[in-house]
Formats: C-alpha cells, sequence, structure tokens
C-alpha cells in the first residue's frame, strides 16, 4: 500500500526496487559488437553492482545508473536514497557471491520452458510485430548463457516461484492455465513456511464447491514436503484459477503462517489489482504472498512493526 514514484527506479515511502538490468557494462549495440549476451556475466558490472548495494544496505545514498529499454543505450545515473526495503530485481540477484551474502530473502522465478515460450510469443508477436521464427531463433541463441549463468540461481535461493504447464487441461498448448509451486528452502530461517492445513503432512485439496465457485477447469491445491537440488523443502501448489477473487478468502482460511496482518488481507491485496496479470492464478497468489514474507523478514531483522496503512518513520 506504500506510495510509490513512477520515476525509472520506482522509490516510495517504505519499498524501492531497483533493476539489476541498469548494470549492463554495455549498451544494446556494444553488446553486440562485444559479442556477448546480457546474461553473460561478463556484460555486467558486479563491482559496482556490489558496492551500490552494500551502501544502500549502510544508509549511504547512490548515484545508479540508467539503461533505457526502450532505446538500448544508457541515460545519465540517477540519485537513489535509502529505503527500509531495497528489493533487487533481475537476471543476476543472486549471482553473485558479494551481493547473496547482502541479501536477508532471496526469491527466484522458474519459468517452464514452454510457458516461457508461450509468453515470449504473446509479447513479441502480438505486441512488437516480431516473427516466430525470430523469437525461436532468439530463445536458442540465449539458452547456453541461461544455462550457465542464470538458471544456477535457484538453487540457493530460499523461494522458489515454478510456473509450469496445468495438469487440469490435457494438451493445453497456449498455456492458458497454470501450475504454480512456491518451493520454501526449509533451512531458511528468516520466515515461517506457509502450508495448508497441517504443516509438515503432504495434501491434495480440491476446494471447488459451495464456497469456492470454480469454472472450467477448476482448482487443484497440493503441499508437502520434498528435496529440491538436494535442499530440504516445503512446496505449496496450485493448478488452476479462481473465478470470483473475493471468495480466495476461503482459501486464505485454510493456509498457515501468511504473515497476513488481519484476517483476510492476503485476499484484500489480491482485490487490488483484480486485472494484472495471474491475479487469478497461483502466480497472484504466490507473489503476494512472497510480498507478505518480505514484510515478515523486515520486521524479524529490524525490530520494528509494520501497519498496514500507516507510513514508516
Amino acid at each position: 500500500g506504500a506510495e510509490v514514484s513512477k520515476a525509472h527506479t520506482p522509490q516510495g515511502d517504505f519499498i524501492t526496487v531497483i533493476c539489476l538490468d541498469d548494470y549492463h557494462y554495455h549498451d544494446r549495440k556494444g553488446r553486440k559488437v562485444a559479442n556477448v549476451t546480457a546474461l553473460d556475466e561478463r556484460a555486467n558490472n558486479f563491482e559496482l553492482m556490489a558496492a551500490q548495494v552494500k551502501a544502500l544496505k549502510e544508509g549511504k545514498a547512490i548515484m545508479k545508473p540508467i539503461y533505457n529499454h526502450d532505446t538500448g543505450e544508457h541515460d545519465p545515473s540517477e540519485l537513489i536514497e535509502p529505503n527500509h526495503l531495497i528489493v533487487i530485481e533481475g537476471l543476476h540477484p543472486i549471482y553473485d557471491a558479494r551481493v547473496f551474502d547482502m541479501c536477508d530473502l532471496s526469491v527466484y522465478m522458474d519459468v517452464a520452458d514452454e510457458v516461457k515460450l508461450s509468453w515470449k510469443i504473446q509479447r513479441d508477436m502480438a505486441e512488437r510485430g516480431h516473427t516466430l521464427e525470430n523469437i525461436l531463433a532468439s530463445i536458442e541463441a540465449r539458452k547456453p548463457d541461461f544455462a550457465k549463468f542464470v538458471d544456477p540461481q535457484k538453487k540457493k535461493a530460499d523461494i522458489v516461484l515454478n510456473i509450469l504447464p496445468t495438469k487440469l487441461v490435457p494438451d493445453d498448448k497456449e498455456n492458458k492455465y497454470l501450475r504454480v509451486q512456491m518451493i520454501q528452502r526449509e533451512a531458511c530461517n528468516s520466515f515461517s513456511k506457509v502450508s495448508i492445513f497441517d504443516e509438515g503432512s503432504t495434501i491434495d485439496w480440491v476446494p471447488c464447491g459451495r464456497k469456492l465457485a470454480c469454472s472450467y477447469p477448476g482448482i487443484k491445491f497440493h503441499y508437502g514436503p520434498d528435496v529440491y537440488h538436494g535442499e530440504e523443502v516445503s512446496i505449496l501448489e496450485m493448478d488452476g484459477v479462481v473465478e470470483k477473487l473475493d471468495e480466495m478468502i476461503y482459501v486464505e482460511s485454510h493456509l498457515n503462517n501468511t504473515a497476513t496482518k488481519f484476517y483476510g488481507e492476503l485476499t484484500q491485496q489480491l482485490l487490488k489489482n483484480p486485472n494484472a496479470p495471474g491475479t487469478s492464478n497461483g502466480t497472484g497468489l504466490f507473489q503476494t504472498l512472497i510480498a507478505l514474507k518480505m514484510r515478515e523478514v523486515y520486521e524479524k531483522k529490524t525490530g520494528r512493526v509494520v501497519i498496514p496503512g500507516q507510513p514508516m518513520n
């Protein structure tokens, strides 16, 4: 609920969100000359990134570079003031060991190849006029660098948001429906793990019925312990979509350790952006839960209490 500016880097009275693309060494033309993709570690200024994240964490202002995605060039640097909560997002948020060690909570979004292709086709063909051949060639060209520099970060993240094709609809080639997992690393003590009904049990739950309206293909939840890249985790999964968003309160009432401040806060937050992509499926639900976990970690680390609707001093 914090007020946030609409500048290149959103800065609010509580939270600042920094895009790490701003630390690209080269502009778009320069990457072609250097024959590197933006995913390659050589294309990113990790020294400056680490130094500026450290400064912000120490309560110091920085002059941060700006990478302009519209022009593919660098714009003049901007002043970033320290804030209560700093979010860094992009291709390499926990790639550099120095930056990773400064993160109080790390989250990785892992999108299955089939879903990623559907999203990219929708964006690049429908909105940017690219051909399918160009899109596929672009994906193939980036795969080696993605596998080397980006994908390994999920192995050490505290939370992985795993976006997969649905199991409810056979041959959903457009990936209209999604199965989404919130994978929570048990070794991380910074936050309490979200569960359904009984923490530590293995549960499959189909909530459709009198208290939750479900049109085709319905909704299915799963929760239970598992192992992810050698780490013990708990996985909360939602497959399908919610027909009436306000009825998410029924699901919320069966979740444990959500870190909400009052009954219905999770549903209230979802209802604030009802038309945002993913709001009615697991991406919206779990991103909102992750935001609540960020607040939980902030309170635990600082000893301060965040009161919804009230500004922080």
